[in-house]
């Protein structure tokens, strides 16, 4: 019998990266963390031995690879190319990258999720580009917690267009039970797709699931014309207040929705519906 294909996990101490390493660990599989940042890689209390590499350092990158016979890339997708040069000829790859390469407001990471996806179609290499909507419950939720802070007290939500776009985040347990699944599909071609949660909501409504979790109640909300509060986003700089930049109102007004039948279908992940995400966050306050 053949022994499991060796995994390197590019980003393997960030946010996607620890959990992914831990379910691999969990499943026995072999794996190599490929990390930039040896005390990163250390605080996560994973003790597989890392290998360490800079993205912009190619011989040290084709180093960490080497032997590697899948490579699972969690950095930024514009780095796609010097990971696809990096690697192993023969190996396939799962690589992030960004449900905002389908965003009609240009931004970095939008741009270059593009960019990473156009250089991994053209490579021909064997794999799939998983473009997620942003993931929430990493680090036992300390984003959502963050959030429900600020917005426990308030008197008024202030929100472009009343919080009316739609957004579709994904747990974190159920991205990497993509990335799992991914890594277990013998990809013939390159192939990009979405993967998001289960149903995409009004951005209100995925306030008020938060603030129900939380355990208090949903600050009124005062919707605004996104004009209006991209002209105050200088305002934001005052003492006391947090700071928002235009760029983000807009980004937040346009709002995304993304068909998951790709995902079910090619990986066989459905994803958690969003109050039972939440309420496992919160379960232990």
């Amino acid at each position: 019998m053949s022994a499991a294909p060796l995994i390197a996990v590019i980003g393997a101490s960030g946010r996607i990266g620890a959990p992914l390493c831990r379910a691999l660990r969990a499943g026995r599989r072999r794996y190599v963390p490929v990390v930039r940042n040896a005390a990163n890689w250390i605080a996560t209390g994973i003790t597989n031995e890392a290998s360490f590499a800079d993205l912009e350092n190619p011989q040290a990158l084709a180093r960490a690879l080497s032997g590697a016979e899948v490579v699972v890339s969690l950095a930024p997708a514009i780095h796609t190319a010097a990971v696809l040069a990096a690697a192993p000829q023969a190996a396939r790859f799962v690589l992030l990258g960004c449900a905002r390469r389908h965003a009609r407001l240009p931004d970095a990471a939008g741009e270059g999720a593009r960019a990473g996806e156009a250089a991994f179609l053209a490579a021909g290499r064997p794999g799939v580009m998983l473009h997620t909507t942003p993931p929430y419950g990493a680090q036992d939720g300390v984003a959502e917690r963050q959030l429900a802070a600020q917005l426990r007290g308030l008197p008024l939500l202030p929100l472009p267009e009343g919080g009316a776009a739609m957004v579709q985040p994904i747990h974190v347990d159920d991205l990497v039970a993509c990335i799992l699944a991914a890594l277990d599909n013998l990809w013939t071609g390159p192939e990009a797709f979405v993967v998001a949660g289960p149903e995409p909501m009004p951005q209100r409504d995925y306030l008020r699931a938060l603030s129900r979790a939380a355990g208090f109640g949903m600050p009124r909300i005062l919707g605004l014309p996104t004009a209006l509060l991209m002209r105050a986003a200088p305002l934001t700089r005052l003492p006391l207040l947090p700071r928002i930049e235009a760029e983000a109102i807009a980004r937040m007004a346009e709002g995304m929705a993304f068909d998951t039948g790709p995902m079910r279908a090619r990986l066989g992940v459905t994803g958690r519906p969003l109050a039972l995400g939440l309420g496992e966050i919160f379960a232990h306050n």
